[in-house]
């Protein structure tokens, strides 16, 4: 008799949390019948998740996107990431979002995210605190570029990076530039060289945090989520320490040298935020500018005729520096036109960034939607960025499209974001890949060693990191 009651009560628990879990998935999908763009919403709790994730090349949009795109219009209703989501492949609703931030819609990780990166991360935080972390952002962007060494120092880490292959014949190109990122942030930001104790303990740290944002969320010691949840406790430490012995040595708030001097100078951060902050720009010089460079390089390969522009270019540069006994500056980079096309034009293919999370504060209607209060929504870069009404022949690498341009941020061009989200170090990520770039040209051929191209996981990376043979000019 006993057996029965708890077979009974077992039976009817799993009853329970099935129809939960049903009514969880679907209720907001009932309730919003006649309002909400056509699509499905999957199985309960994973939804379509997995199907979305399918890994695919960075230069398409994937199955999901375009089977659903195909069936259901460029906007759909679906569910992702244990979330009702309203899927935006449009450049106006895109666009609408985008400048409606914090009046309408609001940024939204999934809480994993929060984890990793830490609940005072510029990433994932709102309103006012946003607001003054980017502020400090933009500080960043503006005291760096003003330096008189910015462009030397990328200069020099550059040709340091390539002298290191002066007896390889193969590299693993990947690895090379995002040692070059790693060595130049951390130069802006902390004002360390990569020969300094400090950085190879921040860097050996920083892979292992690295791998864990790209990890199942999934904190089981060993795993690598936990292991760069530690990873980032441990750079927070190392920073910690360094800002002590800023401080402990003086610091002078009259005499600003490298960024750590601008956050010890400013009182409206807490020092929590001003390491979070550290690790933020870690974060975006790291990946970002190494990924723009390694796309740049991968579509050069595939372009001859691009490729040859691009040395005529930098080939002059270097003339005329020669000949006015001059080192390059920021007025070189604005002479880098075509460099300048070419970052554009492997930015929009290679779409580093897919999409961003955000979520609606109200219901909101746009044209004949209604985007029902509280539900996810992620608008999709790539899909404006590979759409043939916004680009002639949108799929083909074209460089030369973007000639004579001076408004390259629009609606249909977002690979920083937009709004008032929009990266605010983005300018200084094109000039570090224009000077390498500068560099790259001038002193290597080079060719893929066998195939490798981006992908998107929806984070995009080359899976064999992208070898190449190399052979000094």
């Amino acid at each position: 008799m006993m057996f029965r009651e708890i077979l009974f009560l077992l039976c009817l628990g799993l009853t329970v949390l099935a129809l939960c879990l049903f009514l969880n998935h679907f209720l907001p999908l009932l309730l919003n019948l006649d309002v909400v763009p056509r699509g499905s919403f999957g199985w309960p709790l994973v939804g379509e998740t997995l199907r979305f994730l399918s890994p695919h090349a960075s230069r398409t949009l994937g199955d999901f996107l375009e089977e659903h795109i195909s069936k259901y219009g460029k906007v759909f209703k679906s569910h992702l990431f244990c979330s009702p989501t309203i899927v935006s492949c449009d450049l106006e609703l895109n666009h609408f979002i985008l400048q409606n931030e914090e009046k309408l819609f609001q940024c939204c990780y999934p809480k994993p995210i929060h984890g990793i990166l830490g609940k005072s991360s510029m990433i994932v935080v709102v309103g006012e605190t946003h607001r003054r972390l980017r502020n400090q952002a933009l500080a960043l962007a503006n005291t760096t570029r003003s330096r008189t060494s910015y462009v030397t120092d990328i200069e020099r880490i550059a040709i340091q990076v390539m002298d290191s292959w002066k007896h390889k014949e193969r590299i693993i190109f990947c690895e090379e530039v995002r040692k070059f990122a790693f060595s130049v942030i951390v130069k802006q930001v902390l004002g360390l060289s990569m020969k300094e104790a400090e950085s190879a303990k921040i860097l050996e740290d920083f892979l292992t945090f690295m791998k864990g944002l790209i990890s199942f969320p999934l904190y089981i010691p060993g795993t690598s989520y936990a292991r760069a949840v530690q990873a980032r406790a441990r750079i927070s430490l190392t920073v910690q320490v360094i800002i002590k012995e800023r401080r402990k040595n003086g610091f002078d708030s009259n005499k600003i040298g490298d960024f750590l001097d601008v956050l010890l100078s400013t009182n409206n951060l807490s020092d929590e935020e001003k390491v979070s902050f550290v690790l933020d720009s870690l974060l975006g010089g790291y990946e970002t500018t190494s990924l723009l460079i390694a796309m740049a390089v991968y579509f050069l390969g595939q372009c001859p005729p691009a490729l040859n522009q691009v040395k005529l270019e930098h080939q002059d540069i270097s003339a005329n520096l020669q000949e006015a006994g001059q080192d390059m500056s920021l007025e070189e980079f604005k002479k880098m036109e075509f460099t300048q096309c070419v970052i554009h034009e492997a930015l929009r293919c290679g779409n580093i960034v897919k999409f961003v999370h955000r979520k609606a504060l109200s219901n909101v209607r746009f044209k004949e939607y209604v985007i029902p209060s509280g539900w996810q929504v992620l608008p999709i870069f790539s899909a404006v960025h590979l759409d043939s009404s916004s680009y002639v022949d949108a799929l083909m690498f074209n460089p030369w499209r973007w000639e004579g341009q001076t408004q390259i941020i629009s609606k249909s061009f977002t690979p920083f974001g937009g709004g008032t989200r929009l990266c605010p170090g983005f300018e200084l990520a094109k000039v570090e890949a224009a000077i390498f770039l500068h560099h790259f040209v001038l002193n290597y051929r080079w060719r893929p060693d066998g195939e490798d191209i981006p992908m998107a996981y929806p984070y995009v990376e080359f899976p064999r990191g992208m070898p190449i043979l190399i052979n000094p000019i």
